[in-house]
């Protein structure tokens, strides 16, 4: 049995790595993430996490791992930024609010899908647009949903979170740990 992460987040790798845990191989499923029309946020996620761990090449035996971070507000999914310009309108937009952030797991072994998705609140402070662009011009906000990264510089501007950590920064070790050890992968070994 092998162990493969649907994923090219290093956060994700390095979290994984909390749990004791190294993929023998790494290979990041490549799927279209365009939310459907109407789709709500907490759906949408635990789609993508299905779509990408039903994509990945792996065998019968082995363990697949995949995860999706979405940034909600309200009814609005807020993605990877294109650029700095919607990166910008993300975090203008977050300025002083309450959102949710999102992540969804999956795990495949076989025909067999495990998931769990959890979903935090975070309160971003008010941003003053100095604020913004000093963050923007760290390039932190690459590759990342709603355009910051909490583990981060970002972590500056977030006085409040409820919920998971951990499922902010992109994967839920808890509930992870639960998902692979169903599915035969050992924990902390």
């Amino acid at each position: 049995m092998a162990f493969v992460l649907g994923s090219g987040s290093p956060r994700r790798f390095e979290l994984l790595g909390q749990l004791g845990v190294v993929p023998d191989d790494v290979r990041p499923p490549d799927i279209d993430e365009t939310p459907g029309r109407s789709e709500l946020p907490r759906p949408y996620c635990s789609r993508m996490a299905r779509e990408k761990v039903a994509v990945v090449t792996a065998d019968d035996n082995d363990v697949v791992l995949c995860a999706d971070t979405t940034v909600a507000l309200g009814r609005r999914i807020m993605g990877k930024p294109a650029d700095a310009t919607e990166a910008r309108a993300f975090l203008t937009l977050l300025s002083g609010r309450r959102h949710r952030v999102i992540t969804a797991v999956a795990v495949r072994k076989g025909d067999q899908i495990w998931e769990r998705d959890v979903v935090s609140t975070v309160r971003m402070k008010v941003l003053a647009d100095g604020e913004i662009a000093g963050y923007l011009a760290t390039d932190d906000w690459r590759g990342k949903a709603g355009g910051y990264g909490i583990q981060g510089p970002a972590g500056a501007l977030i006085p409040w979170i409820s919920g998971s950590f951990s499922a902010i920064v992109g994967l839920p070790l808890a509930e992870t740990a639960g998902l692979l050890q169903a599915a035969g992968v050992k924990v902390w070994t």
